[in-house]
């Protein structure tokens, strides 16, 4: 199997193994849950995990009302009408992500008194639904989130900001729930899957309530295990196999410093396929260009591997949900021929990284993934394989 083969079915494999539906469904068949409940779905991974319940529930679903990103509900949910299905912005919150917010309010406000409530919350619901604390306007908060993201701040630094000036997050919309049965299952996209910053904490931290419980469902260490177990299976053919190797070191510096330690450390390795999990960050110039910070760590690594071209490494650079920085794209995967597919574009790989426009590069160079919503969010994964031994 050729390389980019090998590493998008490694890809794929990880996504299955914490897609929101699965996640949900198994949550709920070990908890055990009877009692027919009303639903809040919020995340990039809203519909997913929707569907889940929806499988577990049946019929007893009584009400529901999913947030999400535009472009990741499809068709046939927007149409249902038996449920209401909001779509908002993100990753900088805009007036649909108020409005969601209103939303959610007016959703809870005229549930029946005491029937239980099952959220299901993942990465992406901190943007894509917000109630603002006074003397905050859209502007305000648009300003700030611009600033935390073009500083390279880490989602945790973003989210901490968000609570301050949130009526909602970092456990508020507890004013807003009536004395209730009430559960949570999330999907973490962040490192330690701490709930207070998955989705900026809308229900954490919480307040003594006797019925209340909460499960992380789905994780960035989950997937590295899935993928790790896969390895441990027979192969289905004659073909070689190569050792698999899950690194402990989660990759959140600046994602140009990550790229260069990775290849540097993948150049005194052995032939193997080396795993790691994490989130970088990007310090964007003014006017930035096209790209994400996986985008951006694809190509830093193909500057490097560029120079080591006899050792065969191919290095895959991908975000879980499916779309990396504000583009449809989930990230790229390089070899040490992308930059002369690039150039053959007339295309300057250091100038579009200094301009953090490297997926223009990389779609010259036909190096991009793309895979469109995915049901899930458990932040990026990077996976290398190498062929050949340093000399």
């Amino acid at each position: 199997m050729q390389a980019a083969a090998q590493l998008l079915e490694l890809y794929s494999l990880g996504l299955n193994a914490v897609k929101g539906d699965q996640a949900v469904y198994q949550a709920l068949m070990a908890q055990g849950t009877q009692a027919a409940c009303h639903l809040v779905a919020i995340g990039k991974a809203a519909e997913a995990m929707y569907q889940g319940a929806q499988r577990y529930f049946d019929k007893d679903i009584k009400t529901a009302l999913l947030i999400s990103k535009y472009g990741h509900f499809s068709p046939e949910l927007l149409a249902e009408r038996k449920i209401t299905v909001l779509e908002a912005a993100h990753p900088v919150p805009a007036e649909s992500s108020l409005l969601a917010g209103q939303a959610l309010l007016q959703y809870l406000a005229q549930l029946p008194a005491n029937e239980p409530l099952l959220f299901l919350i993942s990465g992406g619901a901190s943007s894509l639904c917000e109630v603002l604390e006074e003397g905050w306007t859209l502007e305000k908060l648009q300003a700030a989130t611009q600033d935390k993201l073009a500083e390279g701040a880490s989602i945790a630094e973003i989210n901490a900001m968000r609570k301050q000036l949130s009526r909602i997050k970092g456990g508020k919309l507890w004013q807003f729930i009536s004395k209730r049965p009430v559960s949570c299952l999330l999907i973490s996209d962040v490192q330690g899957d701490d709930p207070a910053v998955i989705g900026s904490g809308l229900l954490f931290p919480a307040p003594a309530h006797p019925e209340f419980t909460w499960q992380i469902v789905a994780s960035n260490q989950q997937m590295l295990a899935a993928i790790q177990a896969s390895r441990l299976e027979p192969p289905n053919s004659a073909e070689q196999t190569l050792p698999l190797h899950i690194m402990p070191e989660f990759l959140s510096i600046e994602a140009v410093e990550a790229a260069k330690r990775c290849v540097a450390f993948l150049k005194t390795q052995p032939a193997g396929i080396y795993v790691w999990g994490g989130e970088t960050t990007v310090n964007l110039p003014a006017n930035p260009g096209r790209g994400g910070r996986n985008q951006h760590f694809a190509l830093a690594a193909a500057l490097e591997l560029a120079l080591v071209a006899d050792q065969g490494i191919s290095l895959l650079c991908a975000a879980t949900d499916g779309t990396d920085g504000v583009t449809d794209d989930a990230g790229g995967l390089v070899d040490a021929q992308t930059l002369a597919r690039g150039q053959l574009e007339n295309l300057d790989p250091v100038a579009c990284l200094q301009r953090a426009d490297a997926g223009r590069f990389l779609a010259a160079s036909g190096d991009l993934i793309t895979t469109g919503p995915t049901g899930t969010n458990v932040m990026d994964l990077v996976i290398a394989l190498k062929t050949s031994c340093p000399n």
